[in-house]
């Protein structure tokens, strides 16, 4: 009998690796689900619930890993609880992986790490992308954060006493995040507009009903990855799109700042000046604080004005709807596993060889094995 252990977060984490769906469909696989008491309560799934969806209730943490063949988590595990796990284990969670003094000592565990934020990009991986998946919550929060802190109504409202003026919104970086904002914007009646490097994302902003923002030369025409993401630009093209922007966000009422390039800082977009040009009341919602921010001003992890204009820089914004994130990121976490379950059996075999594990794993045997990271243990 497999036995996955589920743990609780950290102070700071709200959200929880298993829900009672998932717990169903776990056990369904034949596998047994040990949760820690109290793990869910901060995503309002009770012991009672997780219980009733057959998982077994663990006093600690301690108890829940016990001799445990997998470890979900949502952030990086300690290695406390990684030593109660069977040799070997598995281990799924958001690692950070390019932090490598927080990573290596998890390593030398001998657990057999798979990190989510790595999974591919491509179509038999999106039910287990959690980047996407939370990442999708996080834009629609941003915006809901955004016109709570903004002070005025979005939509045009026309009455008898006149007319109300539509906010302007501006989404800068149009992945996940970015397209889940431009739609939460335009649902709540703002004028919209959204800039990004990445050509592809043209058509989708103005799919959406927003006008697209960009420098359209030709370097912008190479400036995706075969994966998908954004490629670094030259300076020459970073300080047309600069020049560019500078001129549009003098008139934005929010802007929502989303790009990140994985293992990077986050590319700095707004600078001090520009926060100083907008209007007094404006507000500026950071999703790439975690990784230093896109705005110049930006504190991560506090809100701070410059010049009457709002800055936000939240740490974990898809934490703050911890019952949806919760219950996607535990998805995702399922149909991983889901690799590993033979359903005719009900055996346990990971296939080394699969594109999704040699793409997520990166730790095996004590040693570091994924190709981005090996280089830099060298």
């Amino acid at each position: 009998m497999i036995i996955i252990a589920v743990t609780a977060e950290g102070a700071d984490e709200p959200r929880v690796a298993v829900s009672p769906e998932t717990v169903k469909k776990l056990t369904g696989l034949g596998a047994t689900v040990r949760v820690e008491s109290g793990a869910g309560l901060r995503a309002r799934f009770s012991d009672d619930a997780l219980k009733a969806a057959g998982a077994e209730i663990a006093s600690s943490a301690a108890a829940a890993v016990s001799g445990a063949d997998v470890l979900l988590k949502v952030r990086r595990p300690s290695v406390d609880e990684l030593r109660g796990l069977k040799p070997g284990a598995v281990v799924a969670a958001s690692l950070d992986p390019y932090d490598r003094a927080g990573l290596d000592p998890l390593a030398g565990t001998n657990a057999s790490l798979f990190s989510m934020e790595l999974m591919p990009r491509t179509t038999r991986a999106q039910s287990m992308d959690v980047l996407s998946s939370q990442a999708n919550l996080a834009g629609y929060k941003a915006v809901v954060d955004a016109a709570s802190l903004f002070g005025q109504a979005l939509p045009m409202m026309m009455t008898p006493a006149g007319t109300v003026p539509a906010a302007k919104v501006f989404i800068m970086g149009v992945g996940v995040a970015g397209l889940q904002a431009i739609a939460t914007a335009r649902r709540l009646g703002a004028i919209v507009s959204a800039t990004d490097v990445r050509p592809a994302t043209k058509e989708q902003v103005a799919s959406l009903g927003a006008k697209f923002v960009a420098v359209e030369d030709d370097e912008f025409k190479e400036a995706q990855t075969a994966a998908g993401y954004a490629k670094p630009m030259s300076a020459e093209y970073q300080a047309k799109q600069a020049e560019l922007i500078a001129t549009h966000i003098k008139t934005q009422d929010i802007v929502i700042t989303t790009a990140l390039i994985p293992g990077r800082p986050a590319p700095r977009l707004i600078t001090r000046a520009m926060v100083e040009s907008m209007k007094p009341g404006a507000v500026i919602v950071d999703l790439a604080a975690e990784r230093g921010g896109n705005c110049e001003a930006t504190v991560p992890g506090q809100t701070v004005e410059v010049s009457d204009v709002k800055i936000v820089g939240p740490l974990n914004l898809a934490g703050t709807v911890a019952v949806n994130a919760s219950s996607l990121y535990a998805k995702n976490l399922y149909a991983f596993l889901e690799l590993f379950f033979d359903k005719k059996d009900k055996s346990f075999r990971i296939d080394w060889d699969d594109d999704l594990v040699k793409g997520t794993l990166v730790a095996r045997d004590g040693k570091i094995v994924h190709p981005s990271l090996v280089p830099q243990s060298a």
